[in-house]
């Protein structure tokens, strides 16, 4: 007797890289005591898992997505939470698809340790190319780069950032080959003497599918420079309605 099998299509998979330093490696709940730090392994609502959120192992492999969503890329500092589950976890009901997160975030690094050749920047755009490789239900969404604070410190540094970013930009639309790949920056909560000159030359970038969000004014923790795992949800938050409402129905090119 013939008997009919139902086959549900494989789900399609968002994938979004998520990258820049310590703020977005996440450092909400990582608490010091005397001359060490941990993380208090306090865990949001807004950050728990979910069956269709996934995390691109350092393995290059795929996983379950938990916090700390760095634990395996930035391996020299402790890290706690960041934006990533959050905002994977406000984008999920509404983009109806697996959500796959790409974290390539190292602590203390400045934008010139972006740039093309240099390890930060190829070992991003390698785990890029790997969430998609041999995955025809998989599609590069965006990237989210909350980076800029070592940037701060020298005012030479702060006079070249933008140039720097929209090269970084350029260069990894030009890498995965997706030319109008959308950025979400994050425009500074924190940093040093010329914390606001970066954050002018964030908010003064203008390309097409490139915009910012402020996260100015979110709370910080004591240290003044790292967002406390509230700020942490809050951003995620922000993130998210920042892509539903400019990128979500603008479909981006595949990668050939």
């Amino acid at each position: 007797m013939e008997t009919n099998t139902l086959t549900l299509p494989k789900p399609k998979r968002q994938i979004f890289i998520l990258s820049g330093q310590s703020n977005m490696a996440g450092r909400g709940g990582v608490i010091r005591a005397n001359d060490s730090k941990y993380w208090d392994r306090v865990v949001p609502p807004e950050c728990h898992p979910h069956p269709s959120i996934l995390r691109l192992a350092a393995t290059l492999q795929w996983e379950p997505a938990n916090e700390p969503l760095h634990v395996d890329i930035d391996t020299t500092k402790v890290c706690g939470v960041g934006p990533g589950m959050a905002f994977a976890n406000a984008l999920r009901p509404r983009v109806g698809d697996e959500v796959g997160l790409v974290p390539c975030a190292v602590g203390g690094t400045a934008i010139r340790e972006w740039a093309r050749g240099e390890e930060l920047y190829k070992n991003m755009v390698k785990r890029a190319k790997e969430s998609v490789k041999g995955q025809e239900s998989c599609e590069i969404k965006a990237l989210v780069w909350y980076q800029g604070e070592s940037d701060t410190i020298s005012e030479e540094d702060a006079a070249v950032y933008k140039d720097n970013m929209e090269t970084l930009i350029h260069n990894v639309r030009q890498d995965l080959n997706l030319p109008s790949l959308p950025i979400i920056q994050v425009a500074l909560a924190s940093g040093s003497e010329y914390i606001e000159k970066v954050r002018e030359a964030q908010k003064a970038i203008d390309l097409p599918n490139v915009i910012f969000v402020d996260a100015k004014g979110l709370q910080l923790k004591e240290d003044n420079l790292h967002l406390t795992t509230e700020s942490q949800v809050k951003l995620g938050h922000m993130l998210a309605e920042a892509y539903l409402t400019h990128f979500h129905a603008c479909p981006t090119p595949k990668e050939i």
